[in-house]
Formats: C-alpha cells, sequence, structure tokens
C-alpha cells in the first residue's frame, strides 16, 4: 500500500491510491498523508491547484478511484510532538463522551465548542484527542460536526467500516435512498408557523475576508433538503426535530435562517438581540443545535446500528428555564 506518511519539507510527491484508500475525499486523504496539517493548510494547496489528481486540478470533495495518481506538494510541517498533548481536561471529556462502541466503531457525543478535527488555531479536536486516548489504534473520523453543535459523531476503528459508512454518506440520490438517517435538536427562534416545515434551498459555501467560510441559499449551489418538525413551543419559541438527506456545511443553520426562524443562540446566522436575551434570561451561551441519533446498516445492510446522544445538560437546562 502505497500509504508511506510524506516529509515535511521537499520536493513533489506522487502518490498511487490505493484500492483501501478508494472512495476517500480528497481533503481527508491528503490529511491522511500529511499528518499535523491543518485543514486550513490543506484547503489552500488543493483550491490553488497545487494538488491534482491525474494531472488535473480538483475540488477538496473529490471522491478518489483507486489507481489515482495524486501531486502532492511540499509543504512545511511542525515537527512531531510540538503541539505537546491534549489537556487532561479535554482527554478526561472525551473519554466520558464514549456512548458506544463495538469492533469496528466508535461513537461519541461531542461537546459543543470542541472541534471535530485540529486546524485553524486548534490544535487538538475530537479526533487528535481519541487517538492521545487510544495510542495505536487506528482511528479516522467518518463525518463532523461543526464545532459549535454538540452531538454524535462516529469514528471508524476499521478501515473497511470507514469506507462502506463513506458509501453511505455519499450524495448519490440512489445510495442515500438505503443511507444514513440523521436526526437534529434545535431550538428554533420564533414561532414556526407550521408544525412541519420542509426547506428545499440549494446552498453554496462562499470565503469572507480572513478564510472564513459563510454559507448562502442560491441558486448555483449544491442541492440541499431539510425537515423541520415541531416538538414543543416553548416561550414563544420552537423546539424542533431536525432531519436532513443532504450534510452540506451549515445546512441546518443556513436554512433555519432562511425560513426566518433561525437557531437559538447561533452567533453567524441568528439574531444578536434574541441570543443576547437568550443568554441573560435563560444563560444559553452556545449554539442550540444537537446531533441526537444515526441510523444506518453495515454489511450491506444486514447489521442495523441506531446510535443516540442524549440532549446536552446546558441545552436541557434552558428548555426547563423556558417552561
Amino acid at each position: 500500500m502505497n500509504d508511506a506518511r510524506l516529509p515535511p519539507s521537499g520536493g513533489v510527491h506522487i502518490v498511487a491510491v490505493d484500492a483501501e484508500r478508494a472512495g476517500q475525499r480528497l481533503d481527508n486523504f491528503l490529511l491522511s498523508q500529511l499528518k499535523g496539517a491543518p485543514k486550513s493548510l490543506v484547503y489552500k494547496i488543493v483550491r490553488s491547484g497545487q494538488v491534482r489528481v491525474n494531472g488535473g486540478r480538483a475540488k477538496p470533495e473529490t471522491r478518489l478511484e483507486a489507481g489515482d495518481q495524486v501531486r502532492v506538494p511540499p509543504v512545511r510541517l511542525a515537527e512531531p510532538g510540538d503541539k505537546g498533548a491534549p489537556a487532561k481536561g479535554l482527554l478526561e471529556a472525551m473519554a466520558a463522551s464514549i456512548v458506544f462502541e463495538d469492533a469496528r466503531l466508535l461513537a461519541i457525543s461531542k461537546p459543543s465548542g470542541v472541534a471535530s478535527h485540529g486546524g485553524s488555531g486548534v490544535n487538538f479536536g475530537v479526533i487528535e484527542t481519541l487517538r492521545a486516548l487510544r495510542p495505536g489504534q487506528e482511528l479516522e473520523l467518518v463525518h463532523r460536526l461543526d464545532r459549535d453543535t454538540s452531538g454524535l459523531m462516529v469514528i471508524a476503528k476499521k478501515r473497511s467500516a470507514l469506507r462502506e459508512l463513506q458509501a453511505l454518506l455519499r450524495e448519490d440520490p440512489a445510495i442515500q435512498a438505503k443511507g444514513i438517517e440523521k436526526r437534529y435538536l434545535a431550538l428554533l427562534v420564533g414561532r414556526m408557523p407550521d408544525g412541519v416545515m420542509s426547506v428545499d434551498a440549494p446552498l453554496h459555501v462562499g470565503l469572507r475576508q480572513g478564510g472564513e467560510r459563510h454559507v448562502q441559499v442560491n441558486p448555483e449551489g449544491k442541492p440541499s433538503l431539510s425537515h423541520y418538525r415541531v416538538l414543543e413551543r416553548r416561550g414563544g419559541h420552537s423546539y424542533c426535530e431536525v432531519r436532513i438527506e443532504t450534510g452540506r456545511t451549515h445546512q441546518i443553520r443556513v436554512h433555519a435562517q432562511h425560513i426566518g426562524h433561525p437557531v437559538a443562540g447561533d452567533d453567524k446566522y441568528g439574531e444578536p438581540e434574541v441570543n443576547r436575551r437568550l443568554r441573560d434570561q435563560l444563560g444559553l451561551r452556545r449554539l442550540f443545535l444537537h446531533a441526537a441519533s444515526l441510523e444506518f446498516a453495515l454489511d450491506g445492510g444486514r447489521v442495523p446500528y441506531v446510535l443516540n446522544a442524549p440532549l446536552a445538560p446546558e441545552l436541557v437546562e434552558v428548555l426547563d428555564r423556558l417552561g
């Protein structure tokens, strides 16, 4: 398998994608090759055209195929060990967050404020901390959650499970029909007029000055579909279950803003005055969005999984105060 770790600097490397890496996204492939590279650097070298797949430019989300030739430019990385180790509190929080484990999967209930992956000024995200907890064990992120979102994340312990789950996650309707069902819990600002509402609005990811991602509803964006269902109305707001059929960046947050009921505590797409009031009156100091459950089946549909992460305690307290 041509998966030797690349040196931090030097000449251009051409890496052949083997069968075990087939189906992996280009950005994840590069992160596995350039251990310690922040995501921001990976996206930079891809978007600038320094990374090539079979001689052509590619996007971070490009799916690789066995036999593809990936041109990896020389990059300068910190030496291993430069970042130190995760703080004791983070290690303890991650160990306590595990909600499920078997021979091939590990599931955690990620705390809000913890990044999925290191980078952009963050040394230790979920995956780095778990690897520090389980030295020598092969662990790979199956998917990501926004840093501000809490809840269920799945980590693969075996390459075969990673490949099968990534196939289920692909945006292919034929696959998606039998893929992964994702359920979130969110508090939307205001009274959503209907008990059930589906939002079918394409989303486009743009970059603001400084490289910050900002997502907008845009006809030129990618198809995106979210389903909102009111569970309870509390304090003039709508506590909802959200099911998504696509997994776009900030999808739930931008769709909620689009229908005029942003997620409570959302400092990027929300209403600052409402957020301030919720913070002062109810103690809501984070985004009220929680990944509650995932349902899927492995081994060609023969082995079902239903994984759950209970609503974060600080969000339960906010709901109780809403009355």
